[in-house]
């Protein structure tokens, strides 16, 4: 049943500059949404304050990850 709904495909299947994209992509989607967590925490109320820390921190671990595959693949990161 789940098949019926996602297109499964093989990561092989993709080449070498779809994958560069995809990751310069999710660089930019990751960076966006640490601004809107910065954001966020600046008005969040007391009761809020630790989950966008934790979800803060789990996003930039996340960038961090990400910048280093793309620094391995020598890939400029705007």
């Amino acid at each position: 049943m789940y098949s019926e709904f996602v297109k499964e495909f093989q990561i092989s299947e993709k080449s070498d500059l779809e994958k560069d994209n995809e990751l310069l992509m999710n660089i930019q989607i990751v960076k966006n949404n640490l601004s809107n967590m910065y954001n966020n925490l600046e008005f969040a109320d007391s009761d809020l304050i630790d989950y966008y820390t934790y979800q803060i921190k789990a996003e930039e671990s996340k960038y961090s990850y990400l910048i280093k595959q793309a620094k391995k693949k020598n890939l400029y990161v705007v």
